[in-house]
């Protein structure tokens, strides 16, 4: 027989759930009211109620030009991770490969090496190598670090599909191309979808990677509010901040509308 949770255990884990959401959504509270401030510098609570910031975020050319290159940059990542990261998790997940334990180990071992080690290490290697660093540097670099996530999710609903659907196809007279498309591809969706949110999620937010492979003319959103806070902070970070928040909330959306949030939080 179960027995009741003690009153005290209950008591201790509503104030321990309590603490951890005002940890994890007040920072958010805070960053949101601040950007619809009247106020000239950042102050919470807000004084006033005022659309002054994002006025001036989306007039700004500096703004604006940061944002479309991390919005550029996010989109190419995101199709170069899932492009590589998905092949190589089907790879993975067949042993079709040789060594393919070592090959999924290499995948993921951008999630245990330091950012700022692995951009100081890509910035001499590609100066040395190619020379000035350049657009290309920073898809290369934002695509190693955001390929573990496609790979991991990918191999985790290819973990739970099930293989006689692929070998039905194969009797039924399907080819290695039609069962790719219409079977394995399709049971990689959730997986995919997952690992193509994460992607362009890290890229887009990526700051340190960015800051050490930026030129005059290669500075995208992170560095931007970086460099606003350091030289000149106002409320108008806050406003960029908000922005990129509302977007990530748009793509769960539109995550929950096309797959449904649960088989895309399963993966």
């Amino acid at each position: 027989m179960v027995k009741a949770v003690p009153l005290w255990l209950k008591i201790v884990t509503a104030i321990f759930i309590a603490l951890v959401v005002l940890v994890m959504l007040g920072p958010l509270v805070v960053v949101i009211g601040t950007s619809f401030s009247a106020n000239q510098f950042i102050a919470f609570p807000p004084k006033g109620f005022s659309l002054e910031w994002y006025h001036k975020v989306l007039s700004s050319s500096a703004y604006l030009a940061a944002g479309g290159l991390s919005l550029a940059l996010a989109l190419m990542v995101t199709l170069s991770s899932v492009t590589i990261g998905g092949a190589a998790a089907i790879a993975i997940h067949r042993r079709q490969l040789p060594k393919s334990d070592l090959i999924g180990a290499a995948f993921l071992s951008p999630l245990i090496l330091p950012t700022i080690i692995y951009a100081i290490g890509l910035l001499m290697f590609w100066s040395s190598t190619f020379g000035p660093v350049s657009f290309v540097t920073l898809w290369i670099g934002h695509t190693v670090i955001t390929l573990p996530y496609v790979v991991r999710t990918t191999l985790a609903v290819l973990s739970e599909a099930d293989p006689f659907v692929e070998e039905a196809a194969r009797t039924m007279g399907a080819g290695r191309i039609q069962r790719l498309i219409f079977v394995v591809l399709p049971q990689c969706g959730p997986g995919l979808a997952a690992g193509a949110f994460f992607a362009f999620n890290i890229s887009f937010d990526e700051a340190v990677l960015s800051l050490f492979l930026r030129t005059p003319d290669l500075t995208t959103l992170p560095v931007q509010i970086y460099g606003q806070l350091e030289f000149s902070p106002d409320p108008s970070v806050a406003a960029v901040s908000t922005i990129m928040i509302g977007l990530t909330v748009v793509l769960i959306l539109v995550i929950d509308r096309v797959l449904g949030i649960k088989k895309f939080a399963s993966s």
